[in-house]
């Protein structure tokens, strides 16, 4: 992965030094930025392969440089924020954040997540099989990336599509969150865990008439998740 492009945006000089040493150290070609502003022009003009985003930005916060950005192209994307609470984070993976870190945090924490981010299955992946699956009220197009329930479009990130993609077509089997990382995102760093359970909340917001009784996607206790066989489609 050496002489792939990171784009480092963060208001904090210190930290943005920090990170681009450890980035520079697995050879990455580090650019930087301190305001939000800066951070879209570089995005656009230099095509980055992934982008480390802090939350808080003067000029144009973290999250609408986030909304910007994934409009436009699905640069993988890992926020900083010092904002913990598990809404903050949902807000951040809707928007289409890969993952996140939470501030104070170890740069080499960081350097690890960004070198598995970056370890990404062939696009093509999901292309697999079936162009489109209808399961329910639920369809899934593997060629336009696109889910609707009843007609509707349902607006899933890149992340979530991928999640969904995998378990709906092999509903009844149960996921472990390492296979479901595996399968839907290529990455290889257990760290990633329990960031699948937040794309998975975020899943069933999108879903389910109900997020707290689901009828789509079932937590099965002390080892993972599965998609129903027969959806509760009322």
């Amino acid at each position: 992965m050496a002489g792939k492009k990171v784009l480092v945006v963060d208001d904090d000089v210190k930290t943005v030094e920090l990170v681009k040493l450890y980035l520079n150290r697995d050879g990455y070609k580090v650019l930087t930025a301190y305001d939000g502003v800066e951070a879209l022009r570089l995005a656009r003009e230099s095509q980055p392969d992934l982008i480390v985003l802090d939350l808080m930005l003067p000029g144009i916060d973290g999250l609408k440089v986030c909304r910007t950005l994934r409009a436009e192209s699905e640069v993988p994307i890992i926020m900083l924020t010092a904002r913990t609470t598990e809404q903050d984070r949902l807000t951040g993976l809707d928007l289409g954040a890969d993952d996140y870190v939470t501030k104070p945090f170890s740069p080499r924490e960081l350097a690890a997540r960004v070198r598995a981010v970056l370890r990404r299955l062939p696009e093509d992946t999901l292309r697999r099989g079936p162009a489109e699956i209808k399961h329910g009220a639920l369809t899934l197009n593997f060629v336009k990336y696109e889910a609707s329930l009843n007609g509707q479009p349902l607006n899933l990130t890149p992340v979530e599509f991928k999640l969904l993609g995998v378990m709906v077509k092999e509903p009844g089997r149960v996921f472990s969150r390492g296979q479901l990382i595996e399968k839907a995102l290529g990455y290889d760093f257990e760290g990633f865990d329990r960031t699948i359970d937040v794309h998975i909340l975020n899943l069933r917001r999108k879903l389910e008439n109900d997020p707290a009784h689901p009828g789509y996607i079932k937590t099965v206790y002390g080892a993972g998740y599965k998609f129903l066989e027969t959806a509760d489609d009322t």
